[in-house]
């Protein structure tokens, strides 16, 4: 349920029809816009009396939302929500933005060299990972804490706003300290404990699709972060599993364009698509970024790395500095055109 008040309700009406809800032992979620106040009812909302609820004083409207994730639907949230990261504004009519950098951080050189490069091409955000979900206990499991710390120094050596993936909820305190943005990856979609504990910091949330998520499962996990009062939600389509998988991919996954403007048309939050994880192959890597950006994506999520035959993780997708530099301004290029004929 949507409860809208008047545009005249006082606090006292508010307050009080948020102390009838809260009394019911359901939670509330409250939109205070520059007219108006939205409360949205987090819980089973049988347990709250409908009639009861639009008589109130300070009420316009009680509206039930049939979305299953309605806290981030437009039906709720109808205006384009903008996330702050540093001075980087993302999402809505903003133009899109560049995240970048290698999948692993392998020491402070390293990062530094190639954050640099990437912060020079275009690039608004660095990303390195610090602690790596990986499929083998042999392969490379990031450098943990000197990891976090090496991205928090070259955060502050080159101005840059940071991103970095968590794996557990008994990381997200000491990570939140080092970042600017909290990564939960697609192995993750569907933990809530961790979705929640990283909802809980107030930081901004970059949430991955799980590659064999719905958009609607997707999306009513994403509402477990606005449930915790964070709306400071980037979603990201980083590609699927082919159904049946009965054939051999010529890619890693199968990046759902469908997904993008799908997506948008149900929420207001900000989407990015990641060609690096989508495609799995570095030279995919560019068309598949021009055709997010024109699907309707946000921005893009790119990995890149200077020396990518010495990557200890994702070499094959990771593109170099002089790569990311065409990518960016060719996807610019096609967010103006696609502009420019939709406002002529």
């Amino acid at each position: 349920m949507s409860i809208v008040m008047k545009p005249k309700a006082t606090k006292a009406e508010v307050d009080e029809v948020i102390q009838k809800v809260k009394s019911t032992g359901l939670k509330v979620d409250v939109s205070s816009g520059e007219y108006q106040t939205v409360i949205g009812i987090i819980g089973d909302e049988k347990k709250v009396d409908f009639d009861q609820i639009k008589a109130m004083s300070g009420v316009s409207d009680a509206i039930r939302i049939q979305s299953a994730y309605r806290l981030v639907s437009r039906g709720y949230i109808p205006k384009d929500v903008k996330v702050k990261v540093g001075t980087v504004s993302i999402g809505g009519d903003e133009p899109p933005v560049y995240i970048s950098g290698p999948c692993s951080i392998e020491s402070y050189e390293q990062l530094y060299r190639i954050a640099k490069e990437v912060k020079e091409a275009g690039a608004h955000i660095l990303r390195g990972g610090a602690f790596k979900p990986r499929t083998s206990v042999h392969s490379f499991q990031g450098l943990g804490i000197e990891g976090l710390k090496h991205l928090k120094a070259v955060s502050k050596d080159l101005d840059m706003p940071t991103i970095t993936e968590i794996r557990s909820e008994m990381d997200v305190d000491t990570v939140a300290k080092y970042t600017d943005v909290l990564q939960i990856g697609a192995r993750n979609m569907f933990n809530q404990d961790l979705i929640e504990a990283a909802a809980k910091t107030g930081m901004p949330i970059f949430f991955k699709r799980g590659f064999g998520a719905q958009i609607d499962e997707y999306l009513s996990f994403a509402e477990r972060i606005v449930a915790k009062n964070n709306r400071k939600i980037i979603l990201c389509e980083r590609g699927i599993l082919p159904l049946g998988g009965s054939f051999k991919p010529a890619t890693r996954y199968t990046l759902d364009l469908n997904a993008i403007p799908a997506i948008r048309k149900e929420t207001p939050f900000p989407i990015f698509g990641d060609p690096s994880h989508g495609t799995g192959r570095r030279d995919l890597v560019l068309p598949m970024a021009r055709a997010s950006i024109a699907a309707g994506a946000h921005g893009v999520m790119v990995e890149v790395h200077d020396r990518p035959q010495e990557a200890l993780s994702d070499g094959p997708q990771a593109v170099l500095p002089d790569e990311l530099r065409q990518i960016i301004k060719v996807c610019d290029k096609i967010y103006e055109t696609i502009n420019q004929s939709e406002s002529a």
